[in-house]
């Protein structure tokens, strides 16, 4: 509380220092300055960044509407290619053995994997109805001997007769025809009991080569029925001393296969392993579905260590030729034009080419015309890539460098 009063005692005015208004109005004015121009400092700063935002963003969407690719050029390739296909490994000889006479199994001999000699019985067959057929094809043959040999004494009498002119020259043509029949019907019978006779042999089942018993599809009292009727088989041989590998070459490669080509089969069963062999022959005409030549190469398997039926790998080495080429297949575009490619212009944007391809390679592809040996080609393009987008080389990463350790 302060004291107003004087020193002698009276109430009067304050004798104290006194606030300055003056002084308090000027620096509330000061301070609003100093805060009206902080505002402005602040609202200046936000409407810059704002713009040096935005002129980022622009700047930034400007640049991701640039493609950034990564190109390749064409490689020119004089060397032979290798074509790799698959193939069927055959016996050299194989053959499916059916039954040529009906009857019931009696007994078999060989079972599979089993090595068998030609003409080794395999199996016999029992045929109650060939048996009785072929005795009785007899019989009827013994009959007609028996009326043949009275049919010629009866023509020679009746010749005998005629010379004398006892008989009619009627008569004595009847008795010659007569004979002239029954000679034919005893060659008939002749030829019907060696009918049987062979079909009364089918029973017994051989091997027709040597080779190995790779099926047996038959048992004892199994019903046998003649002929080749699909699932009718009973055994199957094989000859696997050497065999027989086919492989499909493509219409493509077909004009450099050649008698005598050399290949290397690779199997499944035997990683690290290769097996060299030739081709023989070829069936010299393309399949109309498959568009494929049919090659026939041969392999020595004297020790058994391949089995017909296997799936293998065929390598063909193609002779050199001249010069092509080559792109990556991830540069290729289907498009309604025909195949093309994407390549990058002086000014880095976009130029589309339609080529010819040649062979297919698999992971490469043989150009014969569109581009040029110094054609930048973009891998793999996008499907909406149009003429004249506009691109940007990627950057390759820096290769690593490798430090040397202090000893």
């Amino acid at each position: 509380m302060v004291d107003t009063t004087t020193n002698s005692g009276q109430p009067g005015r304050r004798t104290g220092p006194a606030p300055d208004r003056r002084k308090i109005a000027g620096q509330v004015r000061r301070y609003a300055w100093i805060l009206a121009v902080v505002a402005l400092v602040l609202a200046a700063w936000g409407i810059t960044s704002r713009l040096v935002a935005r002129a980022h963003l622009r700047q930034r969407t400007a640049d991701d509407a640039v493609l950034t690719v990564e190109t390749t050029q064409p490689k020119l390739s004089s060397d032979g290619d290798q074509v790799v296909l698959p193939g069927t490994v055959q016996g050299y000889r194989e053959a499916s053995i059916y039954a040529r006479t009906s009857g019931y199994l009696r007994v078999w001999y060989s079972d599979i994997g089993a090595h068998v000699r030609k003409g080794q019985l395999l199996a016999v067959i029992e045929t109650p109805d060939v048996d009785r057929q072929f005795a009785q094809g007899k019989e009827d043959l013994a009959t007609a001997e028996t009326n043949l040999a009275l049919a010629r004494l009866t023509n020679e009498r009746w010749q005998k007769l005629l010379a004398t002119k006892t008989v009619s020259q009627q008569d004595a043509d009847t008795r010659a025809a007569n004979f002239a029949a029954m000679t034919t019907t005893v060659k008939s019978a002749e030829q019907n009991v060696a009918r049987l006779r062979d079909l009364e042999s089918y029973k017994r089942v051989q091997a027709p080569f040597d080779g190995v018993v790779t099926a047996r599809n038959t048992d004892v009292g199994s019903l046998i029925n003649a002929g080749q009727a699909s699932g009718s088989e009973l055994f199957r041989v094989a000859d696997t001393r050497r065999l027989r590998i086919y492989a499909q070459v493509p219409e493509s490669y077909a004009g450099a296969i050649r008698d005598g080509a050399e290949a290397d089969l690779t199997f499944t069963e035997k990683p690290g392993t290769t097996y060299h062999a030739a081709a023989v022959r070829t069936s010299r005409s393309l399949d109309p579905t498959a568009r494929t030549l049919q090659v026939e190469l041969q392999l020595d398997n004297q020790d058994g260590a391949l089995y017909p039926g296997a799936y293998c790998q065929v390598h063909f080495q193609l002779p050199t030729g001249t010069e092509t080429m080559r792109l990556p297949a991830n540069t290729v575009l289907f498009r309604a034009a025909g195949l093309q490619v994407a390549t990058v212009d002086a000014n880095n944007r976009v130029k589309l080419k339609t080529i010819v391809e040649g062979r297919d390679f698999g992971k490469t592809i043989e150009v014969l015309s569109g581009i040029d040996r110094t054609d930048r080609v973009i891998l793999n393009p996008s499907d909406s890539i149009l003429d004249g987008d506009a691109t940007r080389p990627a950057q390759k990463p820096p290769a690593p460098t490798q430090s040397t350790g202090s000893s």
